[in-house]
């Protein structure tokens, strides 16, 4: 059963399975999150308490090549799990894909072809009753033929339109194979349903763009007649008469119609380029305009999830799930994403609207749609579950979707504010002053106490929850002492906070040498009290450690569970922290990074180089020693969507490589365009405190930042930003 049992839409699950050709070089998602090699996946899945799953059985994966026996096994032994776990499954047959090497979306066989292989996957599952055959036709035609991002890589309108007839083809052919074996076999056809609003200029073209976005469900339920307002425009790009009537002949109304909702769906345009990034310019052969998120810009259009769904109920009055419900964001917006799609989608349900479900899109994560699968190396993006180390980490929004289907609600303090979708800073004509300042923003409502305000991951934190749109309180050394239980415990009645954050701590490695009652009492006595009171107060807990922790005698990067052996006091005073935090409250998160630098203050290795160099002064920089750079941005929005993850012991986290001082130094100096001839390489460097020859640090949990090379970039455009 797909529905709910109460007047609440169910909740299905889905995982991201493109098998996406750009040119002659294919890509599969499945392969990238390593489902085919782990066997825990559906396991994990059916622990959120998930009935429904959209699961792929895609066609380019079990026939790569045309007359060869197709190959079932590994979806047979995850299909009988599936069944084991009593979920239904949602197969799709295509997704986002233009079949295997032997055809494409422009054969004139394709629909048959597809239709074959969906006879044999009927045949060797005929107890499956809801099938996808091509999921987003529409979509995938536009970026295969009209924009040429996808294979076969066509720009023109004939290509787009043909494509889509072939793709709408080969699911009606299809579904008649199915229930040749199946004759209760149901379609759930699914589209991303945006909208186009626009300056009264360029009406015409949001008009014929909201005329073109029905297409794929106008045509499977054969309304694409005389009288439809697209049907000399079909006629003007040669579409013969007899190749639409094949659709009027064959409707095929979807049993349930899938709308797949991103923010980006919505769209704007607009002839007034120049207020505009170029990266949003576009135009037809009548007008330049740009092209942009409507949620950019102000307009007073009934717009959004609710108006969408209306209108989709209104023209169909069939059933309908939301298929996707997905946002590329931070943690605690993803949450609030989901959970506003589905609070409207009960609201309409309510109201009379048939919404079936609401879908969490990307369960186990998503490679390279930032770019549209487009870009290489593809950037990895969290769902319910990180695999980005190999195992199925439950994420904060695992948990959303097992408290929604246990008790229908879900309350936390990270989403009692709206979304950035809904912020004033969201619109073009901020996007600059947002970008060049940190706006402050009053945020009431229980918060995060963040200890460290003088020092610099205490501001980045205050700076990140700023942007984030998190409630915190920043405090130093003169608001509170944390060796001192007493006024931790007034300041946490003060404050209510749900989480504490320790930034602070005795950093001077060297000096620590000769005044280690000082560094022990900030290091390790400070964190333990803090532990303590949030253990007996239920608060979740951070801070954070080191990799001096360790010796240097290993070759490759330390992971968590590898054995510490500090050489200097600072190391020893964090090895310490460490034991007293997790025994006072063992669900704390600590952090262990190394070598930080940020954009925002000068105190740090990266701005004293890039300082030396610009006056012409050589820079020593260590040769023998390996450390792991970390990029505090990047630094502390992993840190905070682990705690809202609500992850305990200890983590690394830095940026994905290992270099010398040396080498990073030279890699700064060249993307600064600076004279490298100035750093100096030194070895075995003199200093009061002993240094591990490595103290590179990589984490067998989760592989939580971006490379250095990614971490250097964004730090030159945050200093580009504000030399601006």
């Amino acid at each position: 059963m797909l529905l709910s049992l109460d007047n609440k839409p169910a909740i299905w699950g889905g995982i991201e399975c493109t098998i996406n050709r750009i040119e002659n070089t294919w890509h599969d998602q499945l392969e990238m999150c390593g489902c085919y090699k782990r066997d825990t996946d559906l396991e994990a899945i059916a622990a959120l308490g998930l009935k429904t799953l959209r699961f792929p059985v895609l066609w380019e994966s079990h026939q790569p090549f045309e007359n060869v026996p197709v190959d079932f096994t590994w979806s047979a032994n995850q299909l009988d799990k599936l069944r084991n776990f009593n979920i239904t499954p949602i197969v799709g047959l295509l997704h986002h894909g233009s079949g295997p090497a032997f055809t494409n979306l422009l054969d004139e066989a394709f629909p048959e072809k597809l239709a074959a292989y969906a006879l044999q996957v009927a045949t060797r599952f005929p107890w499956i009753e809801y099938y996808t055959p091509v999921n987003e036709p529409y979509t995938t035609a536009r970026f295969s033929g009209l924009y040429g991002l996808w294979y076969p890589h066509k720009k023109n309108d004939v290509s787009c339109i043909k494509m889509l007839l072939n793709e709408l083809k080969g699911t009606i052919l299809s579904m008649q194979e199915i229930r040749k074996i199946n004759p209760f076999a149901k379609l759930v056809q699914t589209e991303d349903l945006g909208k186009t609003y626009s300056t009264a200029l360029l009406s015409y073209q949001a008009r014929f763009e909201n005329h073109r976005r029905w297409l794929t469900f106008d045509i499977l339920c054969g309304k694409l007649i005389k009288d439809h307002p697209l049907w000399n425009y079909f006629r003007r790009l040669g579409i013969p008469q007899t190749t639409l009537q094949f659709f009027v002949d064959n409707a095929l109304p979807p049993d349930i119609i899938g709308v797949n909702h991103y923010i980006t769906s919505e769209r704007f345009l607009d002839e007034n380029i120049e207020n505009y990034p170029e990266c949003f310019h576009g135009g037809n052969s009548l007008h330049q305009y740009a092209d942009i998120e409507a949620i950019r810009v102000k307009h007073n259009e009934a717009n959004g999830f609710k108006v969408l769904m209306k209108e989709i109920w209104e023209r169909y009055r069939l059933p309908l799930a939301v298929t996707e419900a997905h946002l590329h964001c931070a943690r605690e917006e993803q949450l609030k994403w989901f959970k506003e799609i589905y609070d409207y989608s009960a609201e309409l349900k309510q109201q009379g609207v048939d919404i079936v479900a609401v879908t969490t899109w990307s369960l186990l994560g998503a490679y390279g749609w930032n770019k549209l699968l487009t870009g290489i190396p593809f950037e990895y993006e969290r769902g319910a579950f990180d695999v980005s180390a190999g195992n199925v980490r439950p994420t904060a929004m695992a948990g959303l979707i097992r408290t929604l289907i246990e008790k229908g609600s879900f309350e936390s303090p990270v989403i009692n504010k709206p979304g950035w979708w809904k912020s004033e800073s969201r619109f073009i004509s901020k996007i600059k002053s947002q970008l060049f300042s940190m706006e402050k923003h009053n945020n009431p409502g229980q918060p995060i106490l963040v200890i460290g305000k003088k020092g610099t991951l205490g501001r980045a934190f205050a700076r990140i929850c700023e942007t984030r749109y998190l409630s915190y309180v920043l405090l130093g050394r003169e608001d509170l002492d944390i060796c001192n239980y007493d006024e931790i415990e007034k300041v946490i009645a003060l404050y209510n906070p749900w989480a504490i954050i320790n930034a602070a701590g005795y950093v001077r490695v060297d000096d620590a040498e000769n005044d280690k009652l000082k560094c022990f009492r900030d290091n390790a006595r400070g964190p333990q009290q803090l532990a303590r009171a949030c253990r007996l107060y239920g608060i979740q807990f951070m801070t954070f450690s080191s990799d001096l922790v360790f010796d240097g005698e290993k070759r490759e990067p330390y992971l968590e569970s590898d054995k510490v052996n500090p050489l200097n006091t600072y190391g020893s005073s964090k090895v310490k922290a460490e034991e007293f935090v997790l025994y006072q409250h063992p669900s704390s998160l600590i952090i262990r990074t190394s070598a930080f630098f940020s954009p925002w203050d000068k105190y740090n290795f990266v701005s004293g180089l890039l300082q030396q160099l610009k006056l012409g002064n050589k820079f020593d920089a260590v040769s023998d020693i390996t450390i792991s750079p970390t990029y505090i941005p990047h630094l502390v929005n992993a840190s905070l969507d682990l705690l809202i993850d609500d992850e305990n012991g200890i983590w690394h986290v830095t940026n994905n490589d290992h270099v010398t001082w040396y080498e990073f130094a030279k890699e700064t100096a060249r993307r600064a365009h600076e004279n490298i001839s100035l750093i100096n390489p030194l070895k075995k460097l003199a200093l009061p405190a002993k240094r591990p020859v490595n103290s590179a640090l990589q984490s067998e949990k989760g592989i939580l930042l971006p490379s250095l090379k990614t971490a250097l970039d964004d730090f030159f455009k945050e200093k580009m930003l504000k030399v601006k």
